[in-house]
């Protein structure tokens, strides 16, 4: 066996139909996912056993597909065994299921091919909480420009802008690269962002420049259920540094508190009140969940 195989999982994984072991899974050096980038995926989080907000991520890889037009090649049903096949052999607490859909193998053209089968590929990662000091203390991040392209709407598996836009965290020990668009804030390299100010919850309207993160629907969800005013607008750069809070949203990351930017302190310098009860808002949903909350 290669060695660099033998250190992959050999947990299932879902191919095109099958059911097989991780490590013997393969793809074509044709299909367009590998040469394009050519495809969509989704991550669906589940939390002992049960998936959570599955209807929601299952229609948003949907949209995406729609947008490459790449005919979804499952059901809703058909999806959610699959996920549920993986889930059941996997081990741990919080694990995230990896769709990932590309239009198929081709013979290198830059045009659309019609008419070829789309390569379906499933996983099981497990997730690693954000340790008990990050949500005690908040978490540092940096800034920069939003130099992506202008669909970031499709949650497209060409994530080499977000790649460089991580390395600059990691670079600078931080833990997310929170971008702007001029003097408009956008979001972060694999994170949703929201502004606090005066008790309101603020984040970027979702348009072809902002992925509308699943925690968009569950997060106003949240704030109506405890009476917190929520809203969608554009957010310049001043107000997210004049912010009383800041915080970071993501199927990992579920509800995290940002409090130093650029080295600057947001708000007192520590996770705030609004903070602390999404937060608390978000296990409850966990807690209650079936399958969606």
């Amino acid at each position: 066996m290669d060695p660099l195989t033998s250190v992959l999982p050999d947990t299932l994984c879902y191919l095109d139909g099958a059911f097989t072991p991780l490590r013997d899974a393969k793809i074509s050096v044709l299909d367009r996912g590998f040469i394009f980038g050519d495809g969509v995926y989704d991550v669906v989080p589940a939390y002992d056993g049960r998936l959570f907000c599955f209807d929601e991520h299952i229609a948003r890889l949907g949209r995406s597909l729609a947008e490459l037009q790449i005919e979804n090649p499952h059901t809703d049903t058909e999806w959610r065994a699959i996920a549920q096949k993986l889930v059941a052999q996997s081990s741990g607490p919080s694990l995230a299921v990896y769709f990932q859909v590309t239009r198929g193998v081709a013979p290198r053209d830059h045009a659309m091919t019609r008419g070829i089968r789309p390569t379906v590929f499933a996983m099981v990662n497990t997730m690693k909480p954000v340790p008990d000091s990050a949500r005690a203390k908040g978490v540092a991040c940096v800034t920069a420009d939003d130099f992506r392209w202008q669909k970031a709407h499709i949650k497209s598996t060409s994530l080499l802008g977000a790649v460089l836009a991580r390395q600059i965290s990691i670079e600078a020990g931080a833990t997310e690269t929170i971008m702007f668009r001029g003097e408009a804030l956008s979001e972060a390299s694999s994170s949703n962002v929201w502004v606090v100010k005066n008790g309101r919850v603020a984040g970027p309207v979702p348009d072809e420049k902002v992925l509308k993160g699943i925690r968009y629907g569950l997060l106003e969800r949240l704030c109506r259920d405890n009476s917190i005013p929520f809203e969608l607008r554009r957010i310049t750069r001043e107000e997210v540094f004049s912010a009383d809070e800041l915080m970071l949203s993501s199927a990992s990351k579920e509800v995290l508190p940002v409090t130093l930017l650029d080295g600057q302190p947001i708000g007192t310098g520590a996770p705030g009140p609004i903070y602390h009860a999404l937060y608390a808002a978000y296990q409850q949903a966990k807690q209650r969940n079936g399958v969606s909350p």
